[in-house]
């Protein structure tokens, strides 16, 4: 009897397993787009988020407390002047520091001033803004795009 659960367990362990190779290379696309390898003294890779995928965290983080204001209809408050730091943070990949990025960037930073100088029309610069960033990232780097696109008030 002890044989037959230990069977049936282990048989809906690794039947329950997900095997979607398609989210592995999406996890690999992400990873690759926001951190620096580096190996240490004992052969171990630690990776490190580069200054421009913190400074996206934050946004995001920054966003959806701002998303969630602008649903209930709360005061917005002021512009994080720490958005603008998007024009001169370091990149894990500094070529990707092009005129298309630059373009988008800027796009991204007006929606969002527009948000705090036009309070009535939030929600249409706050959408203008996660399109900005969403045009950039199926450039640049498509990895955060699914999270990004949650951002998105409808």
């Amino acid at each position: 009897m002890k044989k037959i659960l230990i069977i049936v367990f282990g048989l809906l362990f690794f039947s329950c397993e997900k095997k979607d190779s398609d989210q592995s290379v999406k996890n690999a696309d992400k990873e690759a787009c926001t951190t620096n390898s580096k190996t240490n003294k004992d052969g171990f890779e630690m990776y490190e988020m580069s200054e421009m995928a913190a400074l996206m965290e934050q946004m995001y983080v920054d966003n959806q407390r701002l998303k969630e204001r602008i649903v209930k209809g709360d005061t917005i408050g002021k512009f994080p002047q720490h958005f603008i730091k998007i024009h001169k943070a370091v990149m894990t990949d500094e070529t990707d520091k092009d005129a298309f990025f630059n373009e988008q960037a800027a796009k991204f930073i007006k929606a969002q001033e527009l948000i705090y100088e036009d309070p009535k029309n939030a929600k249409e610069h706050f959408n203008n803004g996660i399109d900005a960033c969403i045009q950039c990232h199926e450039v640049k780097c498509g990895g955060p795009i699914p999270k990004i696109k949650k951002l998105y008030i409808k």
